[in-house]
């Protein structure tokens, strides 16, 4: 048994609300709007919203998922055989998302330094497509949920390291500082007479969300919770013609193909799948 993107939408057209405190209430109340998405998202990739039990869901993704990460490494979890996918809670359609130490990645790479050893060793692998799953979360319901895969959203990774590597540069150029090693953008030591302080220089990266990235697809924003995915045309031919021809016959589900602006080149535009449920 496996699952994608595909049966994840599929299953999320049958959920009847988004209220996040209501879902995972009771005994397995979860206060944190940010988890209680990401528990959401991977009920979703695993049907078990149905679930009540949080030890039950747990056992439900073990099927299914290879890796379950952590608040401070991407991703958040990774499908088995499958994608990536890291999950951002927002509270308004214009608001940004903060990848903190992590550059938006267009796949994830087996030699990311951000990424844990766990993930390494979770399945065999070199690379994976990624799935940024944004939550616009406000007063404890989702109100819209993107699903944007990396390469229709993120440039080539070279892009992101060629702007670190300058900055790691400049700072390194400053002679009357003495700096050492380290993953951060740097670290100058002995910043005080008695040699004991230290700064750490740390890189916060940002991106715009999808809904301002994507803004000249003119998608109709609803007055109900909406669920928008979007990814390049050859993806959606990559998944099993069983899971197309089902979410194709959905009523509520409406597919069709857009063209994206290339996030290396926006000159140019490649062929992607846009994919809205309505409720």
């Amino acid at each position: 048994m496996q699952t994608n993107i595909l049966k994840a939408l599929a299953n999320l057209q049958k959920v009847k609300g988004f209220s996040l405190p209501e879902i995972y209430s009771g005994s397995n109340r979860i206060n944190n709007m940010g988890i209680a998405l990401e528990y959401f998202v991977k009920d979703a990739f695993c049907d078990s919203h149905m679930l009540k039990n949080l030890a039950d869901k747990d056992k439900a993704y073990s099927k299914l998922l290879s890796y379950i990460g952590n608040a401070n490494n991407p991703p958040d979890f990774i499908v088995r055989g499958g994608d990536a996918v890291e999950v951002k809670k927002i509270q308004s359609s214009k608001s940004g998302l903060a990848l903190n130490s992590s550059c938006p990645k267009n796949r994830l790479y087996l030699d990311d330094p951000l990424i844990t050893e766990a993930c390494r060793q979770c399945e065999e692998w070199d690379e994976k497509d990624i799935i940024y799953t944004v939550g616009v979360v406000a007063d404890g319901s989702i109100n819209l949920l993107w699903f944007v895969y990396g390469d229709c959203y993120a440039a080539d990774r070279k892009v992101y390291e060629s702007a670190r590597n300058k900055i790691i540069s400049g700072i390194q150029g400053i002679n009357s500082i003495e700096f050492s090693e380290t993953r951060e953008l740097g670290r100058v030591n002995k910043v005080d007479p008695l040699g004991i302080t230290y700064l750490r220089v740390r890189g916060m990266w940002g991106i715009e969300n999808p809904t301002k990235v994507f803004s000249y697809l003119n998608f109709k924003q609803e007055s109900t919770p909406s669920i928008l995915a979007l990814m390049r045309k050859q993806k959606f031919d990559s998944f099993p013609e069983n899971d197309r021809a089902i979410l194709e016959k959905l009523s509520n589900v409406q597919l069709s193909e857009v063209e994206i602006k290339d996030p290396n080149n926006p000159a140019k535009f490649i062929k992607a799948k846009a994919i809205k449920i309505s409720y």
